[in-house]
Protein backbone atom coordinates (compact mmCIF):
# COMPACT_ATOMS: atom_id res chain seq x y z
CA UNK A 1 0.00 0.00 0.00
CA UNK A 2 1.29 3.48 -0.74
CA UNK A 3 2.56 6.11 1.19
CA UNK A 4 0.49 8.82 0.67
CA UNK A 5 2.49 12.27 0.96
CA UNK A 6 0.75 15.70 0.06
CA UNK A 7 3.46 18.35 -0.63
CA UNK A 8 1.96 21.92 0.80
CA UNK A 9 2.44 25.32 1.78
CA UNK A 10 -0.14 27.67 1.11
CA UNK A 11 2.82 30.35 -0.37
CA UNK A 12 3.37 30.23 -3.52
CA UNK A 13 7.28 30.00 -4.76
CA UNK A 14 9.08 27.80 -2.24
CA UNK A 15 9.24 24.59 -4.84
CA UNK A 16 6.41 22.54 -4.05
CA UNK A 17 5.74 21.47 -8.01
CA UNK A 18 9.65 21.55 -8.13
CA UNK A 19 9.86 18.95 -5.22
CA UNK A 20 6.98 16.53 -6.56
CA UNK A 21 8.75 16.55 -9.97
CA UNK A 22 12.14 15.85 -8.82
CA UNK A 23 11.36 13.63 -5.51
CA UNK A 24 9.09 11.63 -7.80
CA UNK A 25 12.07 10.97 -10.17
CA UNK A 26 14.20 9.88 -7.36
CA UNK A 27 11.69 8.08 -6.29
CA UNK A 28 11.20 6.07 -8.94
CA UNK A 29 15.61 5.62 -9.65
CA UNK A 30 15.16 4.26 -6.12
CA UNK A 31 12.75 1.60 -7.81
CA UNK A 32 9.81 2.92 -5.97
CA UNK A 33 6.56 2.57 -7.56
CA UNK A 34 5.55 6.60 -8.04
CA UNK A 35 2.22 8.05 -9.18
CA UNK A 36 2.33 12.06 -9.16
CA UNK A 37 -1.13 14.07 -8.90
CA UNK A 38 -1.23 17.28 -9.95
CA UNK A 39 -3.81 19.26 -8.12
CA UNK A 40 -2.95 22.59 -8.83
CA UNK A 41 -4.77 24.37 -11.10
CA UNK A 42 -2.01 25.64 -13.13
CA UNK A 43 -1.15 22.05 -14.19
CA UNK A 44 2.55 22.89 -13.79
CA UNK A 45 3.77 19.36 -12.47
CA UNK A 46 1.84 17.92 -15.32
CA UNK A 47 3.82 20.61 -17.79
CA UNK A 48 7.56 19.74 -15.78
CA UNK A 49 7.09 15.89 -16.23
CA UNK A 50 6.90 16.38 -19.95
CA UNK A 51 2.97 16.15 -20.51
CA UNK A 52 0.89 18.50 -22.76
CA UNK A 53 -1.94 19.74 -20.31
CA UNK A 54 -3.88 21.58 -23.18
CA UNK A 55 -4.11 18.21 -24.99
CA UNK A 56 -5.26 16.62 -22.06
CA UNK A 57 -8.66 14.09 -23.17
CA UNK A 58 -9.35 13.54 -19.26
CA UNK A 59 -7.60 14.93 -16.60
CA UNK A 60 -7.94 15.36 -12.56
CA UNK A 61 -11.22 17.47 -12.91
CA UNK A 62 -13.05 14.23 -14.33
CA UNK A 63 -11.75 11.94 -11.68
CA UNK A 64 -13.42 14.47 -8.90
CA UNK A 65 -16.49 15.65 -10.88
CA UNK A 66 -17.02 12.64 -13.33
CA UNK A 67 -16.11 9.74 -11.50
CA UNK A 68 -13.98 8.64 -13.85
CA UNK A 69 -11.34 5.75 -12.41
CA UNK A 70 -7.83 7.36 -12.04
CA UNK A 71 -6.20 4.65 -13.55
CA UNK A 72 -7.91 5.43 -16.84
CA UNK A 73 -6.72 8.95 -16.52
CA UNK A 74 -3.23 8.39 -15.18
CA UNK A 75 -0.46 9.19 -18.01
CA UNK A 76 3.39 8.28 -18.01
CA UNK A 77 5.73 10.78 -17.32
CA UNK A 78 7.63 11.87 -20.03
CA UNK A 79 11.28 10.41 -18.64
CA UNK A 80 11.48 9.39 -15.26
CA UNK A 81 9.75 6.30 -14.61
CA UNK A 82 6.96 7.84 -12.67
CA UNK A 83 3.10 7.93 -13.20
CA UNK A 84 1.16 11.33 -13.36
CA UNK A 85 -2.57 12.10 -13.09
CA UNK A 86 -2.58 15.36 -14.61
CA UNK A 87 -4.24 18.57 -14.29
CA UNK A 88 -5.19 21.69 -16.35
CA UNK A 89 -7.13 24.72 -15.62
CA UNK A 90 -10.20 22.39 -15.95
CA UNK A 91 -9.68 21.63 -12.32
CA UNK A 92 -10.62 25.29 -11.38
CA UNK A 93 -14.13 23.81 -11.94
CA UNK A 94 -14.21 20.96 -10.04
CA UNK A 95 -12.79 22.97 -6.72
CA UNK A 96 -16.10 25.04 -7.33
CA UNK A 97 -18.38 22.28 -7.87
CA UNK A 98 -17.10 20.46 -4.66
CA UNK A 99 -17.82 23.29 -2.47
CA UNK A 100 -21.85 21.97 -3.28
CA UNK A 101 -21.10 18.19 -2.68
CA UNK A 102 -21.31 16.69 0.23
CA UNK A 103 -18.80 14.44 1.65
CA UNK A 104 -16.78 17.38 -0.54
CA UNK A 105 -13.90 17.05 1.15
CA UNK A 106 -13.44 13.16 0.39
CA UNK A 107 -13.57 12.79 -3.34
CA UNK A 108 -9.57 12.53 -4.08
CA UNK A 109 -9.25 10.28 -1.10
CA UNK A 110 -12.15 7.60 -2.90
CA UNK A 111 -11.07 7.95 -6.15
CA UNK A 112 -7.59 7.13 -5.02
CA UNK A 113 -8.41 4.26 -3.14
CA UNK A 114 -8.51 1.35 -6.44
CA UNK A 115 -5.30 2.33 -7.47
CA UNK A 116 -2.67 2.98 -4.01
CA UNK A 117 -2.00 -0.63 -4.00
CA UNK A 118 -0.16 -0.66 -7.25
CA UNK A 119 2.44 2.32 -5.83
CA UNK A 120 4.74 2.96 -3.31
CA UNK A 121 4.77 6.26 -3.19
CA UNK A 122 1.97 8.54 -4.06
CA UNK A 123 3.05 12.40 -4.46
CA UNK A 124 0.04 15.36 -4.36
CA UNK A 125 1.13 18.45 -5.47
CA UNK A 126 -1.27 21.34 -4.01
CA UNK A 127 -2.64 24.66 -5.04
CA UNK A 128 -0.62 27.53 -3.31
CA UNK A 129 -3.86 28.29 -1.48
CA UNK A 130 -5.84 26.69 1.60
CA UNK A 131 -8.97 26.02 -0.91
CA UNK A 132 -11.08 22.90 -1.19
CA UNK A 133 -8.79 21.13 -3.14
CA UNK A 134 -5.75 21.43 -0.83
CA UNK A 135 -8.55 19.83 2.03
CA UNK A 136 -9.19 17.32 -0.03
CA UNK A 137 -5.16 16.53 -0.87
CA UNK A 138 -4.72 16.37 2.72
CA UNK A 139 -7.53 14.34 3.65
CA UNK A 140 -6.04 11.68 1.09
CA UNK A 141 -2.56 11.77 2.50
CA UNK A 142 -0.77 10.14 5.41
CA UNK A 143 1.70 12.53 5.51
CA UNK A 144 2.46 16.26 4.15
CA UNK A 145 5.41 17.86 2.99
CA UNK A 146 6.07 21.06 3.81
CA UNK A 147 8.66 22.92 1.17
CA UNK A 148 10.07 26.01 3.26
CA UNK A 149 12.09 29.04 1.84
CA UNK A 150 14.41 30.05 4.32
CA UNK A 151 13.36 34.02 4.57
CA UNK A 152 11.58 36.63 6.85
CA UNK A 153 8.54 35.67 8.34
CA UNK A 154 8.86 31.82 7.14
CA UNK A 155 7.27 30.63 10.62
CA UNK A 156 4.55 32.90 10.35
CA UNK A 157 3.53 31.92 6.93
CA UNK A 158 3.25 28.43 7.91
CA UNK A 159 0.96 28.85 11.05
CA UNK A 160 -2.22 28.71 8.24
CA UNK A 161 -1.35 26.01 6.98
CA UNK A 162 -0.87 23.81 10.59
CA UNK A 163 -4.04 24.84 11.42
CA UNK A 164 -5.48 23.46 8.43
CA UNK A 165 -3.85 20.15 9.33
CA UNK A 166 -4.68 20.00 12.89
CA UNK A 167 -8.38 20.79 11.69
CA UNK A 168 -8.64 18.33 8.76
CA UNK A 169 -7.10 15.64 11.96
CA UNK A 170 -9.69 16.71 13.90
CA UNK A 171 -12.74 15.96 11.70
CA UNK A 172 -11.86 13.90 8.62
CA UNK A 173 -8.16 12.32 8.41
CA UNK A 174 -7.01 11.81 12.05
CA UNK A 175 -3.77 9.95 10.78
CA UNK A 176 -2.15 13.09 8.77
CA UNK A 177 1.36 13.71 10.21
CA UNK A 178 3.59 15.90 9.28
CA UNK A 179 6.62 14.12 7.27
CA UNK A 180 8.99 17.14 6.98
CA UNK A 181 9.71 20.46 6.47
CA UNK A 182 12.00 20.85 3.27
CA UNK A 183 14.17 23.77 2.98
CA UNK A 184 14.42 25.16 -0.34
CA UNK A 185 16.40 27.66 -2.47
CA UNK A 186 19.09 27.45 0.22
CA UNK A 187 22.15 28.94 0.77
CA UNK A 188 24.51 28.27 3.61
CA UNK A 189 26.94 31.44 3.33
CA UNK A 190 23.44 33.23 4.15
CA UNK A 191 22.95 34.08 7.72
CA UNK A 192 19.71 34.44 7.26
CA UNK A 193 19.53 30.64 5.91
CA UNK A 194 21.23 30.30 9.14
CA UNK A 195 18.74 31.65 11.70
CA UNK A 196 15.77 30.24 10.37
CA UNK A 197 17.09 26.78 9.85
CA UNK A 198 17.56 27.32 13.94
CA UNK A 199 13.90 28.28 14.12
CA UNK A 200 12.30 25.70 12.38
CA UNK A 201 14.76 22.82 14.41
CA UNK A 202 13.26 24.45 17.55
CA UNK A 203 10.02 24.22 16.64
CA UNK A 204 9.71 21.39 14.85
CA UNK A 205 13.09 18.90 16.16
CA UNK A 206 13.78 16.26 13.74
CA UNK A 207 10.88 16.62 11.30
CA UNK A 208 13.22 19.04 9.52
CA UNK A 209 14.99 17.07 6.62
CA UNK A 210 18.64 16.90 7.03
CA UNK A 211 18.69 17.64 3.06
CA UNK A 212 18.15 20.97 1.88
CA UNK A 213 17.99 22.07 -1.77
CA UNK A 214 20.15 24.68 -3.16
CA UNK A 215 19.54 27.60 -5.60
CA UNK A 216 20.66 25.74 -8.69
CA UNK A 217 20.56 26.96 -12.06
CA UNK A 218 19.57 23.18 -13.60
CA UNK A 219 16.72 22.99 -11.15
CA UNK A 220 15.20 25.93 -12.01
CA UNK A 221 15.18 25.52 -16.03
CA UNK A 222 14.32 21.58 -16.31
CA UNK A 223 10.61 22.14 -16.47
CA UNK A 224 10.82 24.46 -19.15
CA UNK A 225 12.26 21.43 -21.11
CA UNK A 226 9.79 19.05 -19.48
CA UNK A 227 11.59 16.78 -17.36
CA UNK A 228 12.85 16.15 -13.78
CA UNK A 229 16.10 17.62 -13.14
CA UNK A 230 17.81 14.46 -12.99
CA UNK A 231 17.21 13.85 -16.61
CA UNK A 232 18.10 17.37 -17.17
CA UNK A 233 21.76 17.62 -15.95
CA UNK A 234 21.94 14.23 -13.34
CA UNK A 235 25.49 16.03 -11.43
CA UNK A 236 23.70 19.37 -10.61
CA UNK A 237 23.57 20.19 -7.15
CA UNK A 238 20.01 20.42 -7.54
CA UNK A 239 19.94 16.67 -8.67
CA UNK A 240 21.53 15.25 -5.86
CA UNK A 241 19.90 17.00 -3.77
CA UNK A 242 16.61 15.56 -4.64
CA UNK A 243 18.24 12.15 -4.57
CA UNK A 244 19.57 12.51 -1.19
CA UNK A 245 16.11 13.56 -0.41
CA UNK A 246 14.18 10.42 -1.80
CA UNK A 247 17.00 8.60 0.29
CA UNK A 248 16.26 10.23 3.65
CA UNK A 249 12.31 9.28 3.25
CA UNK A 250 12.60 6.04 1.99
CA UNK A 251 15.13 5.68 5.29
CA UNK A 252 12.54 7.53 7.41
CA UNK A 253 9.42 5.22 5.98
CA UNK A 254 11.64 1.96 6.50
CA UNK A 255 10.34 1.45 2.73
CA UNK A 256 11.49 -2.41 2.03
CA UNK A 257 11.67 -2.71 -1.95
CA UNK A 258 9.25 -5.66 -3.14
CA UNK A 259 11.28 -8.06 -5.53
CA UNK A 260 10.01 -6.41 -8.74
CA UNK A 261 10.69 -10.09 -10.76
CA UNK A 262 12.47 -13.29 -10.02
CA UNK A 263 15.35 -12.45 -11.69
CA UNK A 264 15.95 -9.15 -9.72
CA UNK A 265 18.53 -9.07 -6.94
Amino acid sequence: MARVIAVANQKGGVGKTTTCINLAASLAATRRRLLLVDMDTQGNATVGSGIDKSALERSACDVLIEGDPVAEVILAAAVGGYDVLPANRDLTAAEVDLLGRERREFYLRDALEAVVGDYDYVLIDCPPAINMLTVNALTAADRVLIPVQCEYLAMEGLSDLLDTIRQIRQTANPKLEIHGILRTMFDLRNNLDREVTTQLVDYFGDRVYRTVIPRNVRLAEAPSFGRPVLFHDRNSRGALAYLALAGEINRREGSVLAERDSGSG
